[in-house]
Formats: C-alpha cells, structure tokens, sequence
C-alpha cells in the first residue's frame, strides 16, 4: 500500500479505526480511535489506560491495521509505558483536540502506543 497515501489521509482526519486481534475470540476487532501521526509515528493513546480493552490485545498481538477512510495498513505496535514518554503522547493529543476534550474523554493516561508509518 502506498504509505505517503494513507499519511497523507490520516493528516487530514481526527479519528481513524484501528482494528487488533482479540486475545480470547481471536477475531478482529474495531473501533474508532484518536491518534496523533507526527512524522514517521502513529501514536495512540488508550482511552482507559491500561485497563482498555484493544491495549490489552496489542500486548498479546502487536499487529493492528489502521484504516482511514478506505485506505487500510498494518502496523507493529509499540507500548509505551515510560512516564515521560507518555506524558509526551498526551500533551500531543492535546496540542491536536484540545486539553478540554483529553481530560472528557481519557479517564487514565498511564500508557500509550506507537506504530512506525513510514
């Protein structure tokens, strides 16, 4: 898949779906997630830290696939667990949706994950 497309797509969009493999069923499963792309890096950040659901997945299974609008890519996962690392994704996240909605929507920041694009 044309990589420059889909960074290209997902630099104009807010939210993308990101699919992973589900530990128990292993199906896949997807939901609409926020992300931040900053150069050659896709970072998310798990709504309930930790204790989410499709974070837990990606321990097991470090595959996910990311689709915008159509266009669809597979990416290694990378957790990111380091305070100051993760500090770092968060205020990403709220330089792009405001510091507003991250505290609304984002009930516990201790970990994040980043996927290489490029």
């Amino acid at each position: 898949m044309k990589e420059n497309e889909l960074k290209a797509r997902l630099s104009r969009y807010h939210q993308i779906k990101l699919s992973v493999t589900g530990r128990k069923s292993g199906r896949m499963i997807s939901m609409p997630v926020w992300f931040v792309l900053e150069g050659e890096k896709l970072y998310l950040l798990p709504v309930r830290g930790s204790t989410t659901e499709w974070y837990k997945n990606v321990l097991q299974n470090p595959r996910i696939r990311v689709s915008a609008r159509g266009l669809e890519e597979e990416f290694r996962a990378v957790p990111i667990t380091d305070a100051k690392a993760v500090k770092s994704v968060i205020e990403k996240f709220r330089e792009k949706y405001g510091a507003g909605d991250v505290k609304k929507y984002y009930s516990k920041l201790d970990v994040a994950v980043v996927a290489e694009v490029g």
